[in-house]
């Protein structure tokens, strides 16, 4: 088990409330001292916020930063996201058991999920593959039950990657059924060649930065209870080291 942040949110939420719940009901009444132990008061105070935030982090919506160029153009170095914790389903925080399903991801959402090698780093990438689709991949083409999916040149583009180094990319509109959203290709690097059938329960997942991301085509498949949430939008955008501030970010949905 990966002891992270919400692993000790969880520790301190209970900690807190078991002090203040067992001084409530069985020292209160009896305490002949005019004010309560500083333990006490530590915890009445510190208990309501920290379920608050445990609630609506693990049930609501999370933050998160992006690390990598996986996703570019749809996601810079630096973003800072905003992630729909319940758009598939709600989970126990810390060992993720399901106890409300609400809905299953579709093609062409931008999904957070547990990395399958490791089952604790959170990745991102966009969803080709439902469960019981064939994905067919030919160096720059991608093919999803047989039929090949559309992409319409842009331009040039120029991508920021690790390090602040920057490279040269083309940039195209690719269609994902009723998902359009762009993606960025190197004209000159020989794409990988694959073909699978997504098993019941799993998705494939690919970045849009196509020919610089670790994703399906390499590990395979996501399963479900892997999945974290849905991206939502941009609300900052801070890379130390890197392009820095930038403002025009901010508030950019993510499709």
């Amino acid at each position: 088990m990966d002891f992270d942040l919400e692993f000790w949110l969880v520790i301190a939420t209970v900690v807190t409330g078991l002090i203040w719940l067992t001084y409530s009901l069985f020292f209160k009444r009896k305490s002949f001292h005019r004010h309560q132990p500083l333990i006490v008061e530590y915890s009445a105070s510190f208990f309501p916020v920290l379920l608050i935030v445990l609630i609506l982090r693990s049930f609501i919506a999370e933050p998160f930063r992006i690390p990598s160029g996986s996703m570019i153009p749809t996601l810079e170095i630096g973003d800072f996201i905003l992630v729909n914790k319940f758009a598939y389903g709600v989970r126990l925080p810390v060992i993720y058991t399901k106890v409300i399903d609400i809905d299953k991801p579709e093609r062409g959402d931008v999904a957070v999920f547990r990395y399958p090698v490791d089952g604790e780093t959170d990745y991102i990438k966009r969803v080709i593959g439902l469960p019981g689709d064939k994905i067919r991949w030919e160096n720059k083409r991608l093919f999803i039950n047989g039929a090949e999916i559309e992409h319409t040149p842009i331009g040039a583009f120029e991508a920021l990657g690790q390090h602040n180094r920057s490279y040269q990319t083309l940039r195209l509109s690719e269609n994902l059924g009723s998902v359009k959203h762009d993606i960025a290709i190197m004209e000159n690097r020989v794409g990988l060649v694959g073909e699978t059938i997504v098993p019941e329960g799993h998705y494939f997942m690919m970045g849009d930065n196509r020919d610089n991301s670790n994703d399906s085509r390499m590990w395979k498949f996501v399963p479900e209870e892997n999945l974290v949430g849905k991206a939502l939008f941009i609300w900052m955008h801070l890379s130390i080291g890197g392009d820095g501030f930038k403002p025009s970010r901010i508030g950019e949905g993510i499709k």
